[in-house]
């Protein structure tokens, strides 16, 4: 169960910085936190089948029809449901990670998210990379293969950044936009401390301004510049810390509206511009849809939120994520013609489920704990060796004292 830190009867704990940050001694329960990620994760395999069928093989399914129907038509969302799922994921990172990057001292709140985000990205890296070498899959780029130095850039997230977009796993793109917000949140801790709200603030205003140089600057009509995607992205990481400070209190409501009217100017820009890229129209109504369900589910603990799906689908999102798009193509292909269409979105469902279990299972959960052992035992030695001075000096003068 997901937990928040509220501000109200708090007494004042001083950091190893020297500041007095509040830290109370209640914490709020957010028990709907993984059925917001459930509902993520299926958003994301949804919009990826959706894209496929419908602009790659020019078809259709009866799901795909009854969500146009129902999220599309009615509620006024993106066909494909393109950017539903991202934005999910980005608020809830911003709403959860914005209290551990306040308590946690820098180095620990780094080591946490790389021990949990880079091996399961790299190993499903190196799988991409071979599938691509064998002629399984193909680059989400569109270029027939892989180089050795793109596939060595892909580990560092360089294909994104070439002339000519080198991809093997597409979906990695919004780690770059959460690599950001840690960074910039460890760099900007001080403030997060003492004057909290105006990090999404000058968050807000940087991506506006990167928005608007690329977009005068930079002329490049056959793609997105990964930068400029990102900096359309980051209000949707903002506006969950925005939530984060509001819903805790520490944050006054006139600074809160401010913040928040900086992310929707961002989010217009972007919009207009196309920052995300085709097909993303309603970018600041799926925002403001986005935001109302992380409020209204985040305390929600009810029986679908207590499901075992759910709680599977949570623990394993990143795992799903990273692997969905692996798996899709090739399996739904070899066996569309023995299944019909639903069958092979069951097959691929099936075997993307049993590789996310394992990429979970046996490689994010024992790296994690592993290096987050590894750093805490370093920790805990130089602590140690920190104070065995100052115990020899007391021993010393009691031997001392002692002969005397």
């Amino acid at each position: 169960m997901t937990s928040v830190v509220p501000r109200s009867s708090v007494p004042q704990v001083a950091s190893e910085q020297g500041e007095t940050p509040s830290v109370p001694p209640r914490r709020m329960q957010l028990p709907g936190i993984d059925l917001i990620r459930a509902i993520a994760v299926l958003t994301v395999i949804y919009s990826h089948i959706s894209y496929y069928l419908i602009d790659d093989l020019h078809t259709g399914w009866w799901l795909i029809d009854w969500v146009y129907a129902v999220f599309v038509n009615a509620i006024g969302l993106n066909q494909h449901l393109s950017f539903l799922g991202v934005a999910f994921f980005m608020v809830v990172t911003g709403f959860l990670l914005t209290g551990s990057a306040t308590r946690q001292k820098p180095m620990q709140f780094m080591v946490n998210r790389i021990a949990r985000l880079v091996p399961s990205l790299w190993l499903t890296l190196v799988v991409a990379i071979v599938l691509v070498r064998l002629g399984i899959n193909s680059l989400f780029s569109g270029q027939p293969t892989i180089t050795n130095g793109q596939a060595l850039l892909s580990f560092v997230f360089g294909g994104f950044f070439l002339d000519h977009q080198a991809v093997v796993l597409g979906v990695t793109w919004t780690l770059l936009v959460q690599i950001f917000f840690y960074v910039y949140c460890i760099s900007a801790r001080r403030v997060l401390q003492t004057k909290p709200i105006l990090v999404p603030l000058a968050g807000g205003l940087f991506s506006g301004a990167v928005l608007i140089a690329y977009h005068f600057l930079v002329h490049n009509p056959a793609e997105v510049p990964i930068l400029f995607k990102v900096a359309g992205t980051l209000p949707a990481i903002f506006v969950g810390q925005i939530i984060y400070l509001a819903w805790t209190g520490i944050a006054d409501w006139r600074w809160v509206v401010a913040a928040t009217l900086v992310q929707v100017e961002v989010v217009r820009l972007a919009s207009g511009w196309d920052a995300y890229g085709a097909g993303v129209e309603h970018y600041l109504w799926t925002m403001a849809v986005v935001s109302a369900v992380v409020l209204l589910l985040a305390t929600h603990g009810g029986p679908l939120a207590q499901a075992r799906v759910v709680k599977w689908l949570a623990t394993r999102s990143y795992a799903i994520y990273l692997v969905h798009t692996l798996v899709l193509y090739r399996a739904y292909d070899m066996t569309v013609g023995f299944f019909g269409k639903t069958g092979a979105i069951v097959v691929f469902l099936v075997i993307a489920g049993l590789c996310s279990e394992a990429l979970y299972r046996w490689v994010e959960v024992p790296c994690a704990k592993w290096i987050t052992g590894r750093y805490r035992a370093r920790t805990e030695r130089i602590a140690a060796r920190s104070i065995e001075p100052c115990l020899g000096t007391t021993n010393s003068s009691e031997k001392l004292a002692q002969s005397r």
